[in-house]
């Protein structure tokens, strides 16, 4: 079941620990997407508080936000880029996206194989998506008082295999969000300290969210190609008695 629209803006635009929460996430986005220039960006579910440092290079961006959800505008101050949508059937053409972003839209939806298909039939040859999730090991998931404590948390193992049964390639794996998800003032001071001490030691396992790259995988045709002539002619014949005058 989605969130609410109002209860995810006033996480992570509101309240403490959800401006850390977006800071240490979106670090990570732009770390694997430095750039998206003259490019289309869009996201799924509640992306808005990564897809920010897109706006200022990208050819357009689009922010698809669930019926379930609910829609909100944004950016604040700026044309509305959201649209309110089927989860399981996009406003957009084959092929149109470059890079997507997906949070809170699959571990919270009642068909994830239907949103891995649209996010599939959406992204262009060689278009990028980065798939964020509650990790099922990390401490995010155990508590009710963040978006993160909601829906079904994955393992790596998990997420990849969904990936690669609706068309996905994994390429890289991150994780955020390694301070315990709390608003007491410490750990949200220390916040930093922690998101640097997790990268380095690359502890999947400590993460609060899973964050993995997929490219959309392009299969070959298969089976016996035909072609419309022949590079030499077949010499089967060669070898028989020319054909004589027929009796009169």
């Amino acid at each position: 079941m989605h969130l609410d629209v109002l209860d995810l803006r006033n996480f992570y635009y509101r309240t403490n620990l959800g401006r850390v929460a977006q800071s240490a996430i979106r670090a990570q986005v732009v770390d694997i997407w430095p750039e998206a220039k003259g490019q289309t960006v869009a996201g799924f579910g509640f992306a808005v508080p990564l897809m920010r440092p897109f706006t200022q290079d990208a050819r357009r961006v689009i922010a698809l936000m669930p019926g379930q959800q609910g829609v909100m505008p944004w950016p604040a101050g700026q044309d509305n880029v959201s649209v309110l949508c089927e989860e399981t059937a996009w406003p957009l053409p084959d092929g149109f996206v470059d890079k997507l972003i997906l949070l809170h839209g699959l571990e919270t939806s009642e068909n994830p194989a239907a949103v891995l298909d649209e996010a599939s039939r959406v992204l262009g040859p060689g278009g990028r998506a980065l798939f964020v999730v509650p990790n099922r090991s990390g401490l995010w998931a155990r508590r009710d008082g963040t978006p993160f404590g909601f829906g079904r948390p994955y393992s790596n193992g998990q997420l990849e295999s969904q990936l690669r049964h609706h068309g996905f390639e994994p390429e890289a794996h991150r994780a955020a969000l390694f301070a315990p998800p709390t608003a007491r003032r410490f750990w949200l001071r220390t916040a930093g300290m922690w998101e640097n001490a997790g990268r380095r030691i690359s502890a999947y396992y400590a993460g609060g969210v899973l964050i993995v790259e997929a490219t959309k995988r392009v299969y070959r045709p298969t089976g016996l190609s035909v072609k419309d002539g022949l590079t030499r002619p077949l010499r089967i014949l060669e070898g028989l008695p020319a054909r004589g005058p027929e009796p009169a």
